[in-house]
Order: structure tokens, then sequence, then C-alpha cells
């Protein structure tokens, strides 16, 4: 029995020294005068290599935080060790929705993400520099944010991912204070317009990103997901989508998200 305990107990110390790890870092945002949080989970053999890793960005929900995908996603230490990624974990605000909002210039978390933080990745880390080594991809809000994200700058991402996505934000003006980063849509249609992802698809060029999409039959977001998908059938971009039993909940995001991490795996092994 010693010989089992003490067995279990060093196979336990290998697995914490084997493991990845998790920094949690500051990074200055001169655009939004203020640090932001993010969080980075670096493979068991960073350090063992002098090899450079892709970067994968998660950008959360509504009313959530860079900490978001760490405390309640485990899978995500275990992807970075079993792909051989770095994956960081943006904070987008409580409801900053991943832009640089048109009426009110403290919100500028495209600016962070894009001009502040990748760098900051990119300079701190043994990272891959260029597209092909970097995607990105959230939930709910996050949804939207990385292929809102990935469409305008897609000299620096390569592929994209949504988890139960607004990705159209026009019927939902009165929700999750998208008029504070928007404005009245009756007063301000076109930033709804101009700032809606399914109105943005036909950005994309000669077919040059890869995108997964999913989403919960029983989400709120289901009807604008199965547009999205419509309408990138109709404008001839290869993309993937699911939907899957399930609504906008902790639950469906812990079984899509598996999908999700292999989905950007096998991208990244395209290039290595």
């Amino acid at each position: 029995m010693k010989e089992l305990l003490l067995s279990a107990y060093l196979l336990g110390i290998s697995f914490l020294l084997n493991a990845a790890k998790t920094d949690t870092i500051v990074v200055h945002s001169p655009s939004m005068k203020k640090n932001i949080k993010a969080c980075v989970v670096i493979p068991e053999n960073y350090n063992n290599t002098e090899k450079s890793f892709p970067v994968l960005y998660l950008l959360h929900g509504y009313g959530g935080n860079y900490a978001t995908f760490i405390k309640n996603f485990p899978v995500i230490s275990e992807a970075a060790d079993q792909y051989g990624m770095l994956l960081v974990c943006a904070d987008g605000g409580l409801s900053g929705w991943y832009m640089d909002s048109p009426v009110d210039s403290l919100m500028r978390y495209e600016t962070y993400i894009t001009k502040e933080l990748v760098p900051f990745i990119d300079s701190t880390y043994a990272t891959i520099i260029h597209r092909e080594g970097r995607a990105i991809m959230g939930l709910s809000m996050g949804g939207h944010g990385a292929l809102y994200l990935t469409i305008r700058h897609q000299q620096m991402f390569g592929a994209a991912g949504s988890m139960s996505g607004c990705l159209d934000l026009r019927p939902f003006s009165n929700n999750w204070d998208l008029s504070g980063r928007l404005g009245s849509i009756d007063t301000y249609p076109e930033n709804w317009e101009e700032n809606s992802v399914i109105n943005m698809l036909g950005r994309i060029k000669n077919d040059s990103l890869s995108i997964i999409t999913d989403c919960g039959v029983d989400d709120v977001f289901i009807s604008v997901n199965r547009q999205v998908h419509e309408k990138m059938i109709s404008l001839n971009i290869s993309h993937d989508y699911i939907e899957r039993p399930g609504g906008h909940t902790r639950e469906y995001w812990s079984s899509a998200l598996p999908y999700q991490l292999l989905y950007f795996h096998n991208y990244f092994s395209k290039y290595r």
C-alpha cells in the first residue's frame, strides 16, 4: 500500500512538473490609458526547444474577463500540451465587444488586441509571428469579436472561430450594452450595419481565412448563425459550420471547445 501511495505521489509530482503553466501578464494600453491583464497558457515543452509556437487567442463573452476560459474550461491547458501551442486569454472588458467604439473614445478594444496585446505577446514569447501561426476564437460576444477582428485584420490572423457568437448585432440593439458601444440604432444605424459580422463577410479575400462557427440549436443566436452560414455559402466562403444540441450555456461550450481546439491544431499543422 505504501508503495502504491508513493507511486501515485510521484506521478502527481511528475504531472505538475510537466503540465502546461499559466502566466498572468499585464499589458499597458496607451489607447485606453490603463493596464489590462491577460492569461498566457504555455505548453510543457516550451523551455525544452528552440522552436517558435503558434498562438491561439481566446475572447470571452459579455460580463467575463481574461480569466474566464482558465477558470471554466480545463481543456485549455490540456490543449496547450497536446497540440504544442500558446493560448492567450484576452480581456475585452465587461462589454467592450472587441471593437473601437465610434461613440465612446475610452473603448478601444480592437486597437488593444491588434496593436498592443499581439505585439506584446510576440515580443515576450517565442511565437510564430506571421498569420499562419496566429488564430483567434471566442464565445458569445467573443465569437463576434473573433470573426470581426479577423475580417478586419486578415494580415494578422489566418483562422477564426466562433462558439455561440452574436454574429449580427442589429436584432439585439437593446441588449448587453451594445448601444453604449455603437450608439442608438435609430440615431446611428450605419454603426450597426458596418460593425455586424454578417455584413462584413464580403471583405474576406480570396477564401484566405480558415473559419469555424458552431451554435446550439436552443441558443438565442441560432438564427443569426444560420444566416451567416447561408451567406458564406452564397459567397463561396469555405468554412466549417456545426449545430449541436444545447443552448447558450457553459455545458454547451465545454462540449464544443475541444472541437474548435482540434480545428486550430489542424490549421497550424498545415504550416509547420
